[in-house]
């Protein structure tokens, strides 16, 4: 027997990083009002990266959909790899030349596009598509925000969210 409801720790599962982000922010204010000395300079820098890790925190539980999907999400060092019950495959996150968000689908599927290879096609709702926050938040110029509104939408078409944009020669200008 449980003490917490499922529906709280579902809660608890998808917010955790914002709640604990709530804690220290509180802990570093605790210090920073009601102590004096070097405590009290430390406070207040324990309550910014609190309060960081609470922005953080809103987005990861705003990217995480729950579970209960099909197929399984493996990232590890750059290389995404999905294992679903009728496809699966992997790709490279340098290799990536576009990621969509196909809300047609049901659940919704990442679509992530590399040339030469048939599309990956990732369920949002698959175990541990959660990992794929990070994976997607370190291909360059992806605008994070945008991307948690798409999800968010109940607009029911594809949407192209990120695309390997065109690489310019630098050159060393003098004028």
């Amino acid at each position: 027997m449980s003490l917490i409801r499922p529906e709280a720790a579902a809660f608890i599962a998808r917010w955790n990083e914002a709640l604990i982000g709530g804690a220290v922010t509180a802990l570093g204010l605790y210090w920073g009002f009601f102590s004096g000395g070097l405590l009290q300079y430390i406070g207040y820098i324990v309550a910014a990266c609190g309060a960081a890790l609470i922005v953080t925190g809103l987005q990861r539980g705003r990217f995480r959909q729950g579970g209960g999907g099909p197929g399984v999400v493996q990232v590890n060092e750059g290389r995404v790899v999905y294992f679903g019950p009728l496809n699966g495959g992997l790709i490279d996150l340098a290799d990536l030349q576009s990621l969509s968000l196909d809300a047609t689908a049901r659940p919704p599927h990442w679509e992530l596009l590399q040339p030469g290879i048939e599309p990956l096609q990732i369920p949002i709702t698959a175990k541990g598509a959660d990992a794929l926050f990070d994976a997607f938040a370190t291909l360059p110029g992806i605008r994070t925000e945008w991307m948690l509104q798409q999800m968010q939408s109940a607009t029911v078409h594809r949407v192209v969210i990120w695309r390997k944009g065109p690489t310019a020669p630098r050159s060393n200008r003098l004028h």
